[in-house]
Protein backbone atom coordinates (compact mmCIF):
# COMPACT_ATOMS: atom_id res chain seq x y z
CA UNK A 1 0.00 0.00 0.00
CA UNK A 2 1.29 3.15 -0.87
CA UNK A 3 2.60 5.38 2.10
CA UNK A 4 2.97 2.38 4.25
CA UNK A 5 6.62 0.82 5.15
CA UNK A 6 4.98 -2.29 6.10
CA UNK A 7 7.42 -5.56 6.34
CA UNK A 8 4.74 -8.56 7.14
CA UNK A 9 5.80 -11.49 9.37
CA UNK A 10 5.66 -14.25 6.99
CA UNK A 11 3.40 -16.77 7.46
CA UNK A 12 5.59 -19.90 8.08
CA UNK A 13 7.12 -17.68 11.15
CA UNK A 14 3.88 -16.80 12.25
CA UNK A 15 2.37 -20.28 12.60
CA UNK A 16 5.65 -21.46 14.32
CA UNK A 17 5.55 -18.73 16.87
CA UNK A 18 1.20 -19.40 17.36
CA UNK A 19 2.54 -23.01 18.05
CA UNK A 20 4.78 -21.92 20.60
CA UNK A 21 2.37 -19.90 21.98
CA UNK A 22 -0.65 -22.59 21.99
CA UNK A 23 -0.25 -23.27 25.67
CA UNK A 24 -0.85 -19.88 26.98
CA UNK A 25 -2.69 -17.63 24.48
CA UNK A 26 -5.77 -18.76 25.10
CA UNK A 27 -7.93 -16.00 26.99
CA UNK A 28 -4.42 -14.38 27.43
CA UNK A 29 -4.34 -9.99 26.50
CA UNK A 30 -2.16 -9.98 23.36
CA UNK A 31 -0.11 -6.71 22.43
CA UNK A 32 0.90 -6.61 18.31
CA UNK A 33 3.29 -3.59 18.61
CA UNK A 34 4.45 -2.34 15.67
CA UNK A 35 1.47 -3.86 13.54
CA UNK A 36 2.13 -3.24 9.98
CA UNK A 37 -1.33 -5.00 8.45
CA UNK A 38 -2.02 -6.10 12.24
CA UNK A 39 -2.29 -9.88 10.78
CA UNK A 40 0.13 -11.32 13.72
CA UNK A 41 -2.44 -9.83 16.00
CA UNK A 42 -5.46 -10.83 13.86
CA UNK A 43 -3.96 -14.38 14.28
CA UNK A 44 -3.88 -13.98 17.97
CA UNK A 45 -7.54 -13.37 18.35
CA UNK A 46 -8.00 -16.37 15.87
CA UNK A 47 -6.10 -18.71 18.10
CA UNK A 48 -8.33 -17.61 21.33
CA UNK A 49 -6.74 -14.30 22.37
CA UNK A 50 -9.19 -12.62 24.89
CA UNK A 51 -8.08 -9.50 24.02
CA UNK A 52 -5.22 -7.52 21.31
CA UNK A 53 -4.08 -4.15 21.32
CA UNK A 54 -2.25 -3.07 18.42
CA UNK A 55 -0.16 -0.03 18.31
CA UNK A 56 1.07 1.15 14.69
CA UNK A 57 2.64 4.45 14.31
CA UNK A 58 1.02 5.14 10.80
CA UNK A 59 -2.45 6.41 10.36
CA UNK A 60 -2.70 4.45 7.07
CA UNK A 61 -1.87 1.08 8.61
CA UNK A 62 -3.76 2.08 11.82
CA UNK A 63 -6.81 2.52 9.95
CA UNK A 64 -6.31 -0.29 7.42
CA UNK A 65 -6.42 -2.74 10.97
CA UNK A 66 -9.73 -1.16 11.94
CA UNK A 67 -11.16 -1.90 8.82
CA UNK A 68 -9.76 -5.59 8.79
CA UNK A 69 -11.31 -5.94 12.38
CA UNK A 70 -14.98 -4.45 11.70
CA UNK A 71 -14.71 -6.64 8.85
CA UNK A 72 -13.91 -9.89 10.94
CA UNK A 73 -16.33 -8.54 13.25
CA UNK A 74 -13.85 -8.37 15.95
CA UNK A 75 -13.64 -5.11 16.77
CA UNK A 76 -15.15 -5.60 20.52
CA UNK A 77 -11.98 -7.85 21.39
CA UNK A 78 -9.36 -5.53 20.26
CA UNK A 79 -7.69 -1.47 20.46
CA UNK A 80 -6.38 0.40 17.76
CA UNK A 81 -3.88 2.54 19.19
CA UNK A 82 -2.35 4.75 16.85
CA UNK A 83 1.19 6.29 17.99
CA UNK A 84 4.90 5.42 18.94
CA UNK A 85 5.03 2.01 20.68
CA UNK A 86 7.65 2.87 23.01
CA UNK A 87 5.40 6.01 24.81
CA UNK A 88 2.70 3.28 24.65
CA UNK A 89 3.87 -0.25 25.47
CA UNK A 90 4.44 0.77 29.62
CA UNK A 91 0.47 1.87 30.11
CA UNK A 92 -0.77 -1.47 28.61
CA UNK A 93 -1.18 -4.21 30.75
CA UNK A 94 -0.71 -7.59 28.84
CA UNK A 95 0.51 -11.48 28.99
CA UNK A 96 1.99 -11.39 25.44
CA UNK A 97 4.29 -8.52 23.85
CA UNK A 98 4.84 -9.23 20.53
CA UNK A 99 7.11 -6.37 18.75
CA UNK A 100 8.50 -5.99 15.80
CA UNK A 101 9.72 -2.91 14.80
CA UNK A 102 10.99 -1.75 11.40
CA UNK A 103 14.70 -3.78 11.24
CA UNK A 104 16.19 -0.39 10.29
CA UNK A 105 15.73 1.08 13.81
CA UNK A 106 17.56 -0.90 15.62
CA UNK A 107 17.39 1.60 18.46
CA UNK A 108 13.37 0.86 18.93
CA UNK A 109 13.96 -2.38 20.25
CA UNK A 110 15.86 -1.09 23.51
CA UNK A 111 13.33 1.90 23.93
CA UNK A 112 10.19 -0.56 23.77
CA UNK A 113 11.98 -2.93 26.21
CA UNK A 114 12.74 -0.12 28.67
CA UNK A 115 9.48 1.13 28.11
CA UNK A 116 8.21 -2.77 29.26
CA UNK A 117 10.67 -2.66 32.30
CA UNK A 118 7.88 -1.11 34.47
CA UNK A 119 5.16 -4.00 33.45
CA UNK A 120 8.00 -6.41 35.07
CA UNK A 121 5.70 -9.16 33.89
CA UNK A 122 4.65 -11.17 30.90
CA UNK A 123 6.29 -12.52 28.12
CA UNK A 124 8.34 -10.49 24.92
CA UNK A 125 8.92 -11.58 21.90
CA UNK A 126 10.76 -9.61 19.27
CA UNK A 127 10.89 -10.39 15.74
CA UNK A 128 14.08 -9.06 14.35
CA UNK A 129 16.85 -9.55 11.32
CA UNK A 130 18.83 -12.40 12.41
CA UNK A 131 22.15 -10.21 11.24
CA UNK A 132 21.24 -8.40 14.77
CA UNK A 133 22.53 -10.07 18.06
CA UNK A 134 19.52 -8.33 20.66
CA UNK A 135 21.33 -9.02 24.07
CA UNK A 136 20.45 -11.94 26.23
CA UNK A 137 18.99 -9.15 28.60
CA UNK A 138 16.64 -6.17 29.14
CA UNK A 139 16.96 -4.90 32.87
CA UNK A 140 15.57 -8.09 34.85
CA UNK A 141 13.85 -9.68 31.02
CA UNK A 142 16.14 -12.44 30.15
CA UNK A 143 16.28 -14.20 26.70
CA UNK A 144 15.14 -17.99 26.95
CA UNK A 145 14.39 -18.76 23.96
CA UNK A 146 15.02 -18.06 19.97
CA UNK A 147 13.60 -19.08 16.67
CA UNK A 148 15.78 -18.49 13.64
CA UNK A 149 13.82 -18.65 10.18
CA UNK A 150 16.11 -17.32 7.02
CA UNK A 151 15.94 -14.15 7.48
CA UNK A 152 14.34 -13.28 10.48
CA UNK A 153 14.94 -14.40 14.53
CA UNK A 154 11.87 -14.71 16.75
CA UNK A 155 13.44 -13.70 20.16
CA UNK A 156 11.75 -14.68 23.44
CA UNK A 157 11.92 -12.82 26.99
CA UNK A 158 10.64 -12.89 30.52
CA UNK A 159 11.66 -11.65 33.57
CA UNK A 160 13.69 -13.87 35.48
CA UNK A 161 13.19 -15.16 38.85
CA UNK A 162 14.42 -14.89 42.06
CA UNK A 163 16.44 -18.74 41.57
CA UNK A 164 17.61 -17.84 38.34
CA UNK A 165 14.91 -19.58 36.29
CA UNK A 166 13.22 -17.50 33.49
CA UNK A 167 9.65 -17.54 33.75
CA UNK A 168 6.79 -18.30 30.97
Amino acid sequence: MPGMDVRPTPDRLREALFNILMPVIGGAVFVDAYAGTGAVGIEALSRGARHVVFIEKNRTAAELIRANLDTLGAGGRAQVVQGSAALHLGGIDAGIFFLDPPYSKEREYAAAMEALEQRRAGLVIFQHSSRLELPERFGEFVRYRGMKQGDNTLSFYSVEERNGNASG
